[in-house]
């Protein structure tokens, strides 16, 4: 499998580490990484990340403005990408298939070859605008998958809000990671 992570300049920037870190265990998942500038700087706001660190996780690292990279063509084959955190510039320009960016080029491929696109926008609260591009988004194939805590799951740290996450999206793609407290249903729930 083949998988493209894109991190844009969102908060967030730890869903697509930690999404890098934990495709690592997988031996039959090739990453190619793609971040945005704002992406990078986000990463070294929010986490005590360094950039080169971050790409170490990825098996291929595309840079943002290389619009000639393998993952720009449909040609190239791809079994879908994620985008996490997604930034609401990032989505406009998905939605309107504005692709200035190899991130936005990449998931802009996903869609045309209608291999799988998950969105994690990171934004709150949203206006009509945002839920109108969201709603865009997912009318082209996108996926949206907003990170929301599952409380169903007890989290007992911040880590495993963000694990659960993570292992949520990729369990999209038949991967799974070991790490979901899956929902086993309630006796006597009927009434």
């Amino acid at each position: 499998m083949r998988l493209i992570i894109g991190i844009s300049g969102s908060s967030g920037v730890i869903y697509g580490i930690r999404m890098l870190e934990m495709l690592r265990a997988f031996d039959d998942v090739e990453t190619h990484l793609v971040m945005s500038r704002y992406g990078r700087l986000n990463i070294e706001l929010e986490t005590d990340y360094q950039i080169k660190d971050v790409e170490a996780l990825a098996d291929v690292v595309h840079g943002e403005r290389n619009q000639a990279a393998s993952i720009s063509s449909g040609s190239f084959g791809v079994d879908g990408m994620i985008v996490a955190p997604c930034s609401m510039k990032t989505l406009s320009a998905i939605a309107h298939s504005y692709a200035d960016s190899l991130l936005v080029r990449a998931a802009d491929v996903c869609l045309k070859e209608r291999k799988q696109l998950v969105l994690m926008p990171r934004e709150t609260p949203l206006h009509t605008g945002h839920c109108k591009l969201l709603y865009e988004a997912s009318q082209l194939g996108a996926i949206i998958a907003p990170p929301m805590p599952a409380f169903y799951a007890k989290p007992a740290s911040l880590d495993d809000l963000v694990n659960h996450t993570v292992s949520r999206v990729l369990d999209l793609f038949g991967l799974d990671t070991g790490q979901v407290k899956r929902w086993q249903g309630v006796n006597g729930g009927d009434e």
